[in-house]
């Protein structure tokens, strides 16, 4: 049971003291959650009110299933963004319609993640490199504040999930700008900015949404066409079922699987980043898959949009001094209590407020110092990282992170289609066969033998490239050449191709009258070594552990240790 519902773990160990802290973070983070939430929705192209929907069920169910104690789950920017843009490419016709859709994609984000974690699929993150992430994510946070101009000028601007449509769109309507929208918003960010450069615990969200609120109300702004948010629904969301049908399944399930696994890069980012802070490790990768899986789903039902961790929010309910996910369950009691009691304080706060909310929230997610990074570390993955950021804010956001994911992979393709390969010398003095290349006089070299090393695993896409380098090392030997050395500790594999290509060129250098020895390789590859039928062209006599007793074995082939015979011979069939 434990394995499933982890606050079993802590659960027996729970004190008041733990609790104090607990409420404290809660309440802090259920401050910030609530303007935050309904800012958000606004992003998703829903009503504010479905941003506190969003906050109630969701967040419980990860509460109970959720591997983190320290991350906050609920609705975020960059969701948020991805459903508008997702659901921007359908022909939805109608408010209604399109929160129908929203709360279905919610559904089936969820049933994808709770597939995967049942399936223990969590490793397929792994093929979302930091290069792509980071590219992606600055595009979106500029898209986001570009988003929100419509708002912070108070102008009918079209909104599109490109980011030139943005500007284009943006200046036309400049002359349309209404001061008291754009001073509100602009004040916003300066006093949210502000604290939270010099006074950051204090919740500058909340003083810019009463103040703007008291600003609007006492002053009848909304005569003057400032935008509020109106009449929020009173009240905790109603439980419906989805209307379910193959169309709306052929028509979202693309948003619903790159949403399932931005928002599990998301949690699994965070919670691993309080895992190192904590020194305690907690994170299942699989059960964080289930847990937000259940939680899209269940919140589904309840009028809920997709939700997954929150970056800012994560972070302050840690800095709070959250040590359980009752901090969570207590963020939910507060959006409860607003929901059924306090939602007429919300007519008069002006959108130009939530948009100066989200600007600044979502500011801090551009990342400039990793690509300077990158651009003296890898200019390959720099040119990854910028592809992916320019296809994001010019072609899509969908688009964006699927090509930046094929770039990555396409790059790993590459470089192990062309891996390091090295010809060793003996270093003097000692047993250490190094790189001639990189210790130059020190590794002796004999005219009488090659050694090499290659290092990656040997497949299909590189074992031609293996073969052409390695006969360029023997041509350039010449006729002195007597025997061929392959330091196999770097290669962790060899697949059927490549078995077929290395007995092909162990039997064309036999027929060069040269002898070739491998040595170095571990247990899994000898194995394969003995059952692919490499071992009848090399012949078992040719299999060493290490370099200098291939190196002792040319020159004397009768110094054979017994440690060899029982490990460089050794397999699974004896």
């Amino acid at each position: 049971m434990r394995r499933f519902l982890p606050f079993l773990d802590w659960l027996p160990r729970y004190n008041k003291t733990l609790f104090g802290k607990d409420l404290v973070a809660g309440i802090t983070v259920g401050i910030i959650l609530i303007p935050q939430g309904m800012a958000y929705a606004m992003i998703a192209g829903l009503p504010p009110v479905y941003g506190l929907y969003a906050s109630l069920f969701p967040i419980l169910t990860y509460a109970f299933l959720g591997t983190s104690r320290q991350v906050a789950v609920g609705p975020v920017a960059m969701d948020s963004l991805l459903v508008a843009a997702g659901l921007g490419t359908l022909a939805i016709s109608g408010v209604q319609n399109y929160i129908l859709m929203a709360l279905f994609l919610s559904f089936m984000v969820g049933a994808f993640q709770l597939i995967f974690g049942f399936l223990r699929m969590g490793f397929l993150v792994n093929f979302m490199s930091k290069p792509v992430i980071s590219g992606f994510t600055s595009a979106a946070a500029v898209i986001i504040i570009f988003s929100q101009l419509k708002h912070l000028l108070g102008a009918d601007i079209m909104n599109s999930n490109k980011f030139h449509e943005l500007v284009i769109n943006a200046f036309r309507h400049l002359s349309e700008t209404n001061i008291y929208d754009f001073s509100i918003g602009i004040i916003g960010i300066l006093i949210i900015a502000s604290f939270k450069k010099w006074f950051d615990r204090f919740p500058a969200i909340l003083l810019v949404v009463v103040l703007s609120t008291l600003v609007v109300y006492f002053f009848n702004l909304e005569a003057f066409d400032v935008q509020v948010v109106g009449e929020v629904p009173a009240g905790l969301p109603s439980f419906n079922i989805h209307s379910f049908s193959m169309e709306r399944v052929r028509d979202i399930w693309p948003i619903a699987l790159t949403l399932a696994f931005v928002g599990y890069l998301e949690t699994i980012s965070i919670g691993r980043a309080f895992e190192e802070k904590n020194k305690v490790e907690t994170i299942d990768p699989n059960q964080e898959l289930i847990a937000l899986g259940a939680s899209n789903m269940v919140g589904s039902f309840f009028q809920s949009y997709s939700v997954t961790a929150s970056f800012s929010r994560s972070a302050i309910n840690y800095e709070a001094g959250a040590k359980s996910t009752v901090a969570s369950v207590i963020s939910v009691v507060m959006v409860a209590l607003t929901l059924l009691f306090l939602t007429p304080l919300f007519y008069n706060l002006p959108k130009a407020a939530l948009a100066s909310i989200i600007m600044v929230s979502v500011f801090g997610l551009i990342d400039i110092s990793y690509p300077k990074k990158l651009w003296y570390q890898s200019r390959d993955e720099f040119m990854v990282l910028l592809l992916t950021f320019l296809i994001t804010l010019g072609v899509g956001i969908v688009e964006g992170i699927l090509i930046g994911v094929l770039l990555s992979l396409l790059l790993m393709v590459y470089r192990t289609s062309k891996p390091h390969f090295a010809v060793l010398g003996n270093i003097k003095g000692s047993d250490y066969y190094k790189n001639i290349s990189r210790f130059g006089d020190e590794a002796e070299v004999r005219p009488d033998l090659l050694i090499v090393r290659f290092d990656s695993q040997l497949y299909f896409g590189n074992s031609g490239y293996f073969k052409s380098e390695l006969f360029k090392f023997i041509n350039v030997k010449g006729r002195s050449l007597k025997a061929v050395i392959l330091n196999a500790e770097a290669i962790n594999y060899i697949d059927a191709s490549a078995s077929a290509v290395l007995i092909n060129v162990i039997e064309e250098i036999h027929n060069r009258n040269i002898e070739f020895y491998i040595a170095g390789a571990t247990g899994p590859i000898r194995d394969i070594i003995f059952k692919s039928g490499i071992i009848n062209s090399l012949h078992k006599e040719y299999l060493f552990v290490r370099i200098k007793e291939a190196v002792a074995y040319h020159d004397d082939p009768n110094t054979i240790p017994s440690l060899r015979e029982k490990v460089a011979y050794q397999n699974q069939s004896n």
